[in-house]
């Protein structure tokens, strides 16, 4: 299905971002990880997914707080690969606390990482895009692009912020063959969160499968969590034929949330 294109998916060295980097190789497009981590896991990686599904995998450790370092990271997708045909902005950092106790430092570093590197990402990649006539533009939102939580005043003013991004971007790529869109998934399975809960079963002296229902997924109505796949199998629907007319569009998968 993408077959010729190529797709650079940030943060995409563990979690959702290495779900979606591999679905979308396994759908035959070349893909570009980026992300921190060992060097050798990080090769590993490289390595399975190229030879798993016979396609290019470049990676970059730009760090996406800085703009100049962004710039490096589309040079070298553009050098090595065309450029960027499908664009997953996945990267995020979060930080909970009290506004009045809130880390100036790490509202600083969760609008830079969360909001202003896809800001950074999309305005490089655009010409490109607009150029084929032929671009997707993925954005790895939240259900807190919808609904706001109390402690988390910069994750959910940056994901509120990748919502207006989404939609601003969708209407000036429309006539240009490009189409912007967010996923918004509620709490995902992945091993930082398998953390989380050990953590604060211990902290409240209460069992894991407590903290996971009256806790993480309180919210959730069917209790249960996304995963990684799902959302990497959302981002592949994205990219497809059938959803050429979805543009501009904020994607709920959270066990209805914000049906609520």
């Amino acid at each position: 299905m993408l077959n010729g294109k190529t797709a650079l998916v940030t943060g995409s060295t563990s979690g959702i971002g290495k779900a979606i980097a591999t679905r979308l190789a396994s759908e035959g497009a070349d893909v570009v990880l980026n992300g921190f981590g060992d060097e050798g896991e990080i090769q590993t990686l490289r390595e399975s997914i190229a030879s798993e599904h016979g396609v290019k995998v470049g990676y970059s450790g730009a760090d996406l707080t800085d703009p100049d370092a962004i710039e490096g990271l589309m040079g070298y997708v553009a050098r090595d690969f065309g450029g960027a045909d499908i664009l997953v902005n996945n990267a995020g950092v979060q930080h909970v606390a009290p506004i009045e106790d809130f880390p100036v430092a790490r509202w600083d570093l969760i609008i830079a990482l969360n909001l202003s590197a896809a800001f950074h990402t999309i305005r490089m990649a655009m010409p490109g895009m607009k150029e084929k006539g032929w671009g997707r533009i993925i954005n790895t939102a939240s259900a807190h692009a919808l609904v706001a939580s109390p402690y988390k005043v910069a994750y959910v003013a940056a994901k509120h912020g990748i919502a207006g991004l989404t939609k601003t971007v969708a209407l000036e790529g429309a006539e240009h063959g490009v189409r912007c869109n967010a996923i918004c998934p509620g709490y995902v399975h992945t091993p930082l969160v398998d953390a989380q809960i050990t953590d604060t079963a211990k902290a409240r002296g209460i069992s894991e499968e407590e903290v996971v229902k009256t806790v993480l997924l309180a919210a959730q109505p069917t209790k249960e969590f996304v995963t990684s796949e799902q959302v990497a199998g959302m981002a592949a629907f994205l990219c497809s034929g059938t959803a050429d007319q979805i543009n501009g569009a904020l994607m709920q998968m959270d066990g209805g949330w914000v049906a609520q």
